[in-house]
């Protein structure tokens, strides 16, 4: 803990866009926490959200970070192909680490990122945001307390059609990319939110089928100079087979119509169905339905205070009202020795079956994936 009235501290890594809106203030929300310290390598934009949130230490290099006592907890909220190898150098440092997603692009290295981690006997989340959606969480209980039955069908949706304009710039592409075929982008960077959710409420994927593609054939790439003549996949369509039986749906898109984050989540089982939108609509940032076998309307169901976050409701904003509640989660894990949830390896299960939805798409093929629980 922390030498700050017993608080654990934290060093942030990476000052962007996602670090003030979401990170930052689910930190900041936190009695257990004590913002230590901040870096990136911008100078100007570490101070900036420094001042803001009341942080002591700016660093430049994470180096700096990583060797200072009075960070126990350290967050990678930087660009993709960024997070491996600062969540592992925060793990080699014997840092509980929390990553964006995706850990990594590739399975293999993220299964290791988890394993050092073990070995470390440190703690690990992944920024599953969705998970933490009071709306996903209720509907979690109501799978695991039957009142839903035995699941049919889970489908998962998403749409973030901010890249329908060519113009607005891409960030989720490593500059060294090659482009002699199809880059799977939209599967890696929002899908994998849909692939965590479809497995944590349905269980392990058995087999997967693909469908990829790209759509806006140029477009403006942040870092590059120019609009870029690059194969993004701007969208997917995966068909599931659960090692229950039970049958799924997903698709990731850059360019479906609608506003953020443009997460659903439909469940239907032998007793009832629900439906999660977490879709930032008149106000208020999620809705949550449930219909009954014998009652088929679907009713709109409230959640009472209890369901979200201190000094939160749905009308706060979704990036902070998700956060704060992974954050929480995340803090009390660690002071409270609770069991783990949504870590590196959870990371690493789902980029497995982005890995096979790949595949499948390229090969044309059903991909098995054995499965194996975690």
């Amino acid at each position: 803990m922390s030498a700050v009235s017993g608080k654990i501290g934290v060093g942030l890594i990476g000052a962007h866009d996602w670090a003030e809106k979401a990170h930052l203030p689910g930190y900041a929300a936190h009695e257990r926490v004590h913002l230590a310290a901040i870096c990136d390598v911008v100078p100007e934009r570490a101070r900036a959200m420094a001042d803001r949130f009341g942080i002591t230490t700016v660093y430049h290099d994470h180096h700096d970070l990583l060797a200072d006592p009075a960070v126990q907890l350290v967050d990678v909220c930087t660009p993709t192909h960024t997070h491996l190898p600062l969540s592992l150098d925060a793990i080699a440092a014997g840092r509980h680490v929390l990553s964006e997603k995706p850990l990594a692009t590739a399975a293999a290295p993220a299964f290791e990122a988890a394993a050092a981690a073990a070995r470390q006997g440190v703690r690990t989340k992944l920024g599953f945001t969705f998970r933490y959606s009071p709306a996903i969480r209720q509907i979690k209980r109501w799978i695991e307390d039957g009142s839903l039955g035995e699941i049919f069908h889970i489908h998962g949706f998403e749409q973030n059609s901010q890249f329908l304009d060519p113009d607005f710039p891409l960030r989720q592409v490593s500059p060294d990319q090659p482009r002699d075929r199809l880059i799977p982008s939209s599967v890696v960077g929002y899908g994998s939110h849909l692939v965590d959710l479809m497995r944590w409420l349905g269980g392990e994927f058995a087999s997967v089928a693909a469908s990829m593609r790209n759509f806006v054939p140029e477009r403006i790439v942040r870092g590059m100079t120019g609009r870029q003549r690059i194969p993004i996949e701007d969208g997917t369509v995966g068909l599931v087979e659960y090692a229950s039986g039970t049958q799924g749906l997903l698709q990731s898109s850059y360019i479906a119509v609608g506003n953020y984050p443009g997460v659903e989540i439909r469940i239907y089982g032998s007793r009832g169905a629900a439906v999660a939108r977490l879709i930032s609509e008149f106000g208020v940032a999620e809705s949550l339905h449930r219909a009954e076998a014998d009652v088929v309307e679907f009713q709109p169901v409230r959640l009472g205070d209890e369901h979200f976050p201190p000094g939160t409701s749905l009308g706060t904003p979704w990036p902070e009202l998700y956060y704060r509640n992974l954050i929480r989660h995340f803090v009390d894990e660690i002071v409270e020795d609770r069991s783990e949830e949504c870590t590196f390896l959870d990371g690493a299960r789902s980029q497995q079956i982005v890995d096979a939805l790949v595949t499948a798409h390229f090969e044309r093929r059903w991909v098995d994936l054995g499965g194996a629980s975690a």
